[in-house]
């Protein structure tokens, strides 16, 4: 298998070059473009009459180089920016149930901090009218709770 790529280096390489780019092109966010820079390496260093474990290692060496050099770039580009809201003050916070929360039946509400939300239960039990709850998380615009007292 091995020596059909060496005899096919040239090729081999164009290929991959190739289809990293293509799939670079087709996503929003950086996922091939260090392997097809590695691929234009290793394209290069064959048409240099390098040997098929030179390419491979020039490969691999300008793939990594390639990945180190824009890791700054792509952890600023994925990280988000999550903007707090005042909706997540209420989370760790007690709520008084006034209306059933059944996840099945898709009902239930809670007053927290003044505010009535629609709510879900994080477990899936049902939860009576004037039970108190945790607020756990906001999930869209629900509140998931959790059953605190009784």
């Amino acid at each position: 298998m091995i020596a059909f790529f060496a005899e096919n280096a040239t090729a081999f390489w164009f290929v991959l070059l190739i289809i990293f780019s293509v799939a670079e092109a087709a996503t929003v966010s950086l996922v091939s473009i260090w392997f097809a820079l590695g691929a234009l390496g290793a394209f290069i260093a064959k048409l240099l009459s390098a040997s098929f474990p030179v390419q491979v290692t020039v490969f691999i060496i300008v793939s990594l180089i390639s990945l180190l050099a824009t890791r700054p770039l792509v952890n600023k580009l994925h990280t988000k920016n999550i903007q707090s809201t005042n909706a997540d003050r209420c989370l760790g916070m007690d709520a008084v149930v006034i209306e059933e929360i059944d996840n099945l039946n898709s009902k239930g509400q809670v007053k927290v901090n003044g505010n009535v939300w629609t709510a879900r239960s994080e477990n899936n039990q049902i939860i009576p009218k004037g039970s108190i709850v945790r607020a756990v998380r906001i999930d869209g615009v629900k509140l998931i709770v959790k059953a605190e007292k009784e």
